[in-house]
């Protein structure tokens, strides 16, 4: 069984910090990771609707923050129910917080296109195995790259990368890293993961300090709060894409009429707010979502609360949304159908989907060979020095494994937003061409 005094460590991941009387450990996680890099760059990257002109449509930038306040709200309601359980001098601040910044971070490592831009790095490697720059790797190398993975990349920024390359990267406290890795598997057991194998030592000592057990090599016992990261996200991205698809014009009012029944309750004339309102979507949701939200909240932490002792030893199968068998979750499930029947295979999307597979195909195809010749040749190779120093590596040359150099080759790539990959590619494509 789990025990909450180590799963709650507040010990700074790498190096100790200074302790700062006006926030918590935790809350100076959330700051960190307010104030990189990687997260700025989320507001140029696609939540499901590529290159949207709409300004209401999400990005990842502003459905982190939503799932951050959401994962807040239910880490609090959670709280309450099983502060028995927890160390005494522990505070619902602190526990919401650790989900907040954790909920925050969470599609940090997200690459340019969402879901297909993941795709389509997989595929690029996955065609191109047996060619001179990849040759070399083993199966276990290259499981890295045929089963790349935000998430994975999410943990490599939060614990390698960003303010303190290679040495803690972000320095954040064991326990938002521990409850931010929603698969606590190496990429080598295949997608989805959030580790991969150059970083799976890391992540041991992590999870030994968490004392969450490792069940086989490279496989470990999920964080408890983990599942309320992942309700947070499922919670915002079912009700948050129906919303954008209503301002891009994919769905109507009829269509997510019933949705709204089951999530508002019988105490609320969904109808009747619509009129209300103006039959002004905007208007209406501004009116209902928050009722919504914290109904499905409530529902969460009931889940949690009787699932307690699965979840602490680690038997409970799939996440807290599928446990649940309330009227209130019906909502949330004609949301997912609605998902899978009318927005993600919507012709727009796709189309963009499919040209960013030729887009980021264009920057490995020119990134990995590049490097590949400066790894060979050192800076004798023009064109190969150029893409090192915009990759902007020095240590991408034979002072790192071939798998690390590439690695930095996939850190600078899934950190493009989506409008610098789409440029790049059109310059690498012009020059090529010419």
């Amino acid at each position: 069984m789990l025990q909450w005094d180590m799963l709650l460590s507040a010990t700074r991941y790498g190096h100790p910090a200074a302790r700062d009387p006006h926030r918590s450990e935790f809350h100076r996680d959330y700051d960190r990771i307010v104030f990189s890099t990687a997260f700025r760059r989320l507001g140029r990257k696609t939540q499901v609707h590529p290159f949207s002109v709409n300004d209401h449509v999400h990005s990842r930038l502003t459905h982190s923050i939503e799932v951050s306040s959401v994962g807040r709200s239910l880490a609090i309601s959670v709280f309450e129910k099983i502060r028995k359980h927890l160390p005494e001098h522990f505070t619902a601040y602190q526990f919401g917080m650790i989900v907040q910044a954790a909920c925050l971070a969470h599609d940090i490592g997200n690459p340019p296109f969402g879901h297909a831009g993941e795709a389509a790095i997989r595929e690029w490697f996955r065609k191109n195995r047996n060619s001179e720059p990849l040759k070399g790797l083993s199966d276990k190398e290259m499981s890295d790259f045929e089963n790349f993975d935000g998430n994975a990349q999410g943990h490599r920024i939060l614990s390698k990368l960003e303010y303190h390359f290679l040495d803690g990267g972000m320095r954040l406290t064991y326990a938002t890293l521990g409850t931010m890795m929603k698969y606590p598997r190496t990429a080598f057991y295949g997608s989805p993961t959030s580790l991969f194998m150059t970083e799976a030592q890391l992540y041991r000592e992590t999870a030994w300090v968490l004392g969450l057990p490792e069940i086989d090599d490279g496989v470990w016992q999920r964080h408890p709060l983990v599942y309320l990261m992942e309700a947070a996200d499922d919670i915002c991205y079912s009700i948050l894409d129906v919303e954008d698809a209503i301002e891009l014009g994919i769905l109507n009012f009829s269509d997510v009429r019933e949705m709204f029944m089951y999530l508002c309750g019988p105490d609320v004339d969904i109808d009747k707010k619509y009129e209300e309102n103006g039959q002004n979507f905007r208007d209406f949701l501004s009116s209902i979502r928050g009722l919504a939200i914290q109904n499905v909240i409530d529902d969460v932490a009931e889940v949690f609360y009787w699932h307690y002792e699965e979840i602490m030893n680690g038997s409970l199968k799939g996440g807290l949304l599928s446990h649940s068998k309330s009227d209130t979750m019906r909502g949330i499930q004609i949301a997912k159908r609605l998902g899978r029947e009318r927005i993600y295979p919507d012709r727009r999307k796709t189309e963009l989907e499919v040209g960013s597979y030729t887009t980021l195909s264009t920057v490995l195809d020119a990134f990995i060979a590049g490097v590949y010749d400066y790894r060979e040749k050192g800076a004798s190779s023009y064109r190969a020095d150029r893409i090192v120093r915009l990759i902007g590596q020095a240590k991408i040359g034979q002072t790192v494994t071939t798998a690390e150099a590439y690695h930095q080759v996939l850190d600078f790539v899934s950190g493009m937003t989506d409008n610098y990959a789409t440029y790049l590619a059109r310059q690498i494509g012009g020059l090529v061409n010419y």
